[in-house]
């Protein structure tokens, strides 16, 4: 269950197109290629305006979780949340590619009881109770049987980056066939600068056509433009990315569809969000 601010700030990001959002929810690594197996990797999370620079909240800890390289639980050790960004260590013992990151999914949306709007999964929930404290959002379950015009969407969104150590592997990088998924043709620790990568999007493990999805380098707060660019998944679901330097970029993209499974729910909003470290030639 997802608690109340992980809720909101899922539903803002999903609602909002990811070229337009004020804020962005992002995990920095430290870096993404590691030689030998005691080396460690600590990772920024936190919601922003400019990509990278912790200004608004922070992320969320126990909502990320470890994949070693042979797919097995990992551990995030060092945790620590601030006011602007939470951080923590994982310690790369094993050989490969490691996955770090988080899903979470609900459902928002409203309805009304005689005539009154009430918000489901995110602001507009109950008042604050005596002393400020906000109770949790309402749920599907809180809708009463005399609820009118009564408009849900199912949300999930994957917030995840690759760290390797040593040789890359590919084993946390299958999909799972369940959402909107990254199921990368080019590995995603061996991007150069000048080169093109390739990343296949998945939805339900299908390729997902005509998929848009922006891509944003970080460093905004020191220039002008933001320097999105906003790219397009091809028939067969690949998006081709040439990178013009090296540093680190943010990638998400976002998809809406009809196919809601929750109850009550008529359509199925999905967000996938990557952070990536491209190395000079």
């Amino acid at each position: 269950m997802l608690t109340h601010t992980r809720l909101l700030v899922a539903a803002a990001l999903l609602a909002v197109p990811a070229a337009v959002s004020a804020h962005r929810m992002w995990l920095l690594p430290s870096g993404t290629v590691f030689s030998g197996t005691d080396g460690w990797v600590t990772v920024d999370s936190a919601v922003s305006n400019d990509l990278f620079y912790a200004d608004h909240q922070p992320g969320r800890i126990e909502a990320v979780k470890v994949w070693q390289p042979d797919g097995s639980p990992g551990e995030i050790q060092n945790g620590a949340t601030g006011r602007y960004r939470s951080v923590f260590d994982v310690k790369l013992d094993k050989p490969g590619t490691w996955k770090i990151g988080s899903a979470m999914s609900g459902v928002m949306g409203s309805f009304k009881v005689d005539g009154v709007e009430k918000r489901v999964g995110g602001r507009g929930g109950p008042p604050p109770v005596a002393g400020g404290a906000r109770p949790a959002p309402l749920t599907v379950a809180d809708i009463p049987a005399n609820a009118t015009d009564v408009k849900l969407t199912e949300t999930s969104s994957r917030n995840e980056i690759f760290v390797t150590a040593g040789e890359p592997t590919r084993t946390v990088l299958q999909p799972t066939g369940k959402g909107l998924e990254l199921d990368p043709v080019t590995h995603p620790d061996e991007l150069v600068a000048g080169e093109t990568a390739r990343f296949r999007f998945l939805v339900d493990g299908k390729p997902a056509p005509g998929l848009k999805v922006t891509v944003v380098p970080g460093g905004k707060r020191y220039r002008d433009a933001e320097g999105a660019r906003e790219l397009t998944t091809g028939t067969d679901g690949v998006l081709a990315v040439e990178w013009p330097a090296a540093g680190m970029y943010w990638l998400n993209a976002t998809v809406t569809d009809d196919k809601a499974t929750a109850p009550r729910a008529t359509q199925r909003r999905m967000s996938y969000t990557t952070t990536l470290e491209v190395m000079t030639p």
